[in-house]
């Protein structure tokens, strides 16, 4: 995350354009796309983990 942090930075010049509206280093933008990135990722995890966690163990072990 920090790596895609630098890199945004680093290019905002390019994507100055892009972005109506925006500052080039808007803090609360980047905040934001962070912590939509976060509650995407944790919904998206949510599903199979809870799928996982029904399974008993033996049954998957037997299934192998």
């Amino acid at each position: 995350m920090a790596i895609g942090l630098a890199l945004s930075v680093l290019l905002t010049h390019t994507l100055e354009g892009l972005l109506f509206g925006v500052a080039r280093l808007d803090v609360a933008t980047y905040v934001a796309v962070a912590g939509l990135t976060l509650v995407v990722t944790m919904l998206a995890t949510l599903a199979p983990a809870r799928a996982a966690a029904r399974v008993d163990p033996m049954v998957a072990l037997r299934a192998d």
